[in-house]
């Protein structure tokens, strides 16, 4: 690197981290996850405003590389802490209704997605139809795990059943999003795409090695046996650290050889974490790999997702096309929840809390249309115009949840038309925690 660059880069970081921390804080005042401030200060960096001049000042093209190799990195552990966090023990007690819930809010967009995609592959499918398709649907198909639960916090819903509902059925929207992720990268697939054929040996290698060594890696102290008892050690060590992170780069790794992406690799490493760990000393590694990626490496994701959104040019037609996408995302998010809840005999007003907040899609949006950009299978003009449908989707979550309670006598009467469980079912679930990347 020369002299200049190293200046340009310095100059962009400081920029990087003076608008996330600003406009999330703005978000934050306003009712809103930082993390709509912290996307929209990416769009406003980019090309869309003043012709792209403060990006061509801040972020030269030079120094864009090693912006995005950054991005990469905090996409890498974003993804290790949403696969850590997955924890299917919230189903407990709610499996049939958290079920049809995330299994209809999944459904019902993803088939107005494929809709909407034959009407959009004319004009914006770059490859093959049928990925095209595939993908429009999956995007459509997603609730933000993180969002939801800060949202679920800041509303005073995080302990009530109807958060709890909503919590276990983002859990499994996780699932099933990222396996029609994985269909469609493998749909698309180049040249390499033989190498997918590997994918049995690696699950095999992460189910049978990886997922005990790991286990055994934090049952005790260095130079101390767990006992009989299943006493386990309450601090995580930088050795141990320093495993977890190699593993994690190695199943990256893995995963982008035979073709997939590596968020895979990251997700599915977080997801053989054990589970049977003291819950303080989860929170360790996760806070530790958050920190970092919280501060510095994912608003770097936010500025180079927001370079590639241009909406400079939008004109009648293409507005035309977000309002389609708009509706689309929105329409199947809420009837499929809302009709999955009802089926379960869930009150309309709960069943309307749950449509909102499963609506909310956030940052998870955002790595699943980078994943389907850096691939190929859409164009920067529908990248630009599902970056907004992302961003107006999270936005509206808290506003809607504060409107239905003010029609049940006031935000705080929410907790009003939950339904608690009975103390003979299953028990109180436990005080929600934050996830620190969306604080």
């Amino acid at each position: 690197m020369t002299p200049e660059q190293l200046q340009s880069l310095f100059i962009g970081l400081a920029a990087i981290l003076a608008l996330s921390r600003l406009l999330g804080a703005a978000a934050r005042r306003l009712g809103q996850p930082p993390v709509v401030g912290e996307i929209l200060a990416g769009i406003l960096v980019g090309p869309t405003l003043f012709h792209g001049a403060p990006a061509q000042y801040l972020f030269p093209a030079d120094i864009r590389p090693m912006l995005s190799a950054l991005a990469n990195l905090g996409l890498v552990l974003f993804m290790f802490v949403i696969g850590y966090e997955l924890d299917l023990s919230r189903l407990r007690g709610k499996e049939r209704v958290a079920a049809s819930v995330s299994l209809c809010s999944v459904l019902a967009p993803f088939a107005l997605g494929v809709l909407l995609a034959l009407h959009l592959a004319d004009r914006h499918a770059p490859a093959g139809h049928t990925g095209f398709a595939l993908f429009i649907g999956a995007a459509m198909s997603v609730t933000a795990f993180p969002v939801l639960a800060r949202i679920l916090a800041d509303s005073g819903l995080g302990r009530t059943r109807v958060g709890g509902i909503a919590l276990a059925s983002a859990a499994i929207d996780d699932i099933v999003a990222w396996s029609l992720l994985a269909v469609v990268v493998t749909v698309s697939g180049g040249d390499g795409q033989w190498r997918i054929l590997f994918a049995p040996v690696y699950l095999a290698v992460m189910l049978l090695l990886v997922r005990p060594g790991l286990r055994k890696l934090f049952a005790a102290r260095p130079g101390r046996r767990a006992g009989w008892d299943g006493w386990a050690q309450e601090h995580v060590t930088a050795d141990q650290l320093i495993v977890v992170l190699g593993g994690l780069l190695l199943s990256c790794l893995a995963t982008e050889w035979m073709g997939a992406h590596f968020v895979f690799g990251a997700f599915l490493y977080g997801a053989m974490m054990p589970r049977d760990t003291t819950r303080r000393l989860q929170h360790q590694v996760t806070d530790r790999f958050e920190y970092l990626t919280r501060l510095l490496l994912l608003p770097a994701f936010f500025v180079v997702a927001g370079l590639q959104v241009d909406l400079s040019h939008t004109g009648l037609r293409d507005l035309g096309e977000l309002g389609l996408i708009l509706l689309t995302a929105i329409t199947g998010k809420f009837a499929g929840a809302y009709a999955g809840a009802r089926l379960n005999k869930v009150p309309r007003a709960q069943s309307g809390v749950l449509a909102a907040l499963m609506n909310t899609r956030g940052l998870t949006e955002l790595v699943i249309l980078t994943v389907g950009l850096q691939l190929g299978v859409i164009g920067p003009d529908l990248y630009a115009l599902m970056v907004v449908m992302a961003l107006v989707t999270t936005a509206m979550a808290g506003p809607l949840l504060h409107l239905l309670g003010r029609r049940r006598g006031g935000p705080e009467a929410l907790g009003d038309f939950t339904f608690l469980p009975k103390r003979s079912e299953t028990p109180e679930p436990e005080p929600l925690r934050t996830p620190a990347r969306e604080g």
